[in-house]
């Protein structure tokens, strides 16, 4: 097999999340918590122990950690690390440069950016996710014209404030089935959801005609400011219909909005050709590689083979999506650079490509097409 080594090439993680502050010492209950998208707390407890993530994870780790490859070791042994000391070296170990961090996500659990930035070797660019931020809008604002006009100003805004993009997690909520929906019908559910956020004092955004409303709002805004714009796509949290999750349901939104940057996210998995169809087409949509690496552990190679089949090297991004702990990350880092480093190194061996078109490519989907896409 010709090999391509790309491990002088360092990755910007152009999707991920921040790491959680209570997580020395993890206890096993609560790292096996780590290795599932799963919210049962059986699967965690009791499947994880038989999945390839979780075996192949462990011994990884234990490797990496110089440890006898038992859960039980692994867990000693990153226990016994600051923190600081376990992420910094993670991250150095697989030439990670930069994360670019969706920090709606657990929020006041997690470090801040300003927090990441002080304690960790990692540059930390930011993306306004945005129903978290509608949610925390709706909570505050007593009218519907006072909480779209404070939306507008912060999307409108959001370049200024320190992102680089924005990014819908309407694919869990409601779905990529995105409608238009006009301003009365958004007022009348933004009523609804008000109503409902007094009684249970909380929110989780999940009415369809106001978060259709908002996302088409801010593709409005991204579309004037070019401002690129992602989505998750496929298979993620528990709480999706992974049906409404076919990156193809977006087609109408990328026709009519084609100065923005279409990030698709988690290679749309299982729908990984249709999301490769979309950016093979579409001169503005690119295709992420996220979650699915690394949860499809052995299939990681099959769906990079996937996605180079068709789409142009210049339109496909990895990222990790880890979140939480720096395994997540470096486990992603290591099984996504060695795939790719294999997948091409097969297209090589094929005669499809030279091996300079081949470590081209990967330079590509590891740094400069995130470096491009968000102006870096």
């Amino acid at each position: 097999m010709s090999t391509i080594d790309l491990s002088d090439i360092s990755i910007i993680d152009h999707h991920a999340h921040s790491l959680l502050k209570t997580t020395q010492p993890l206890s096993m209950e609560r790292f096996q918590g780590f290795f599932t998208e799963s919210a049962d707390p059986v699967v965690k407890s009791r499947d994880v122990p038989h999945t390839i993530m979780w075996q192949w994870g462990i011994r990884d780790l234990a490797g990496y950690l110089g440890c006898e490859p038992t859960a039980e070791a692994v867990l000693a042994a990153r226990n016994a690390l600051p923190l600081t000391d376990l992420a910094n070296g993670m991250w150095r170990d697989q030439n990670s440069e930069t994360l670019i961090i969706d920090y709606g996500f657990r929020g006041a659990e997690n470090y801040t950016p300003e927090e990441l930035r002080s304690t960790f070797n990692q540059k930390i660019e930011l993306l306004l996710r945005l129903e978290t931020f509608a949610q925390e809008l709706i909570l505050e604002q007593a009218t519907f014209t006072q909480f779209l006009d404070a939306f507008l100003a912060g999307v409108e805004g959001a370049r200024t404030a320190g992102h680089c993009g924005l990014k819908s997690i309407i694919a869990y909520r409601t779905g990529l089935d995105i409608a238009w929906t006009t301003r009365d019908e958004a007022s009348r559910a933004f009523g609804e959801v008000k109503d409902l956020a007094y009684r249970q004092g909380s929110i989780r955004l999940a009415n369809k005609p106001l978060c259709d409303f908002l996302v088409i709002t801010a593709l409005e805004i991204a579309n004037r400011q070019q401002m690129p714009f992602q989505f998750h796509t496929g298979f993620g949290d528990a709480d999706l219909n992974l049906l409404k999750a076919n990156p193809l349901h977006l087609r109408p939104m990328i026709e009519k909005f084609n100065q923005v940057s279409f990030v698709l996210l988690h290679a749309g998995y299982p729908y990984v050709r249709e999301l490769g169809y979309l950016a093979a087409m579409y001169r503005h949509v690119y295709m992420d590689l996220s979650l699915a690496i690394p949860f499809i552990t052995t299939l990681i190679p099959t769906m990079i083979h996937e996605a180079l089949a068709l789409t142009p090297f210049n339109k496909i991004m990895y990222s990790s999506d880890a979140f939480s702990i720096p395994e997540i990350f470096w486990l992603a880092n290591k099984w996504g650079r060695a795939a790719l480093e294999r997948v091409l190194g097969e297209i090589v061996l094929a005669g499809a490509l030279t091996e300079a078109q081949a470590r081209q490519a990967g330079e590509r989907i590891l740094n400069s097409n995130a470096r491009e896409v968000y102006g870096l």
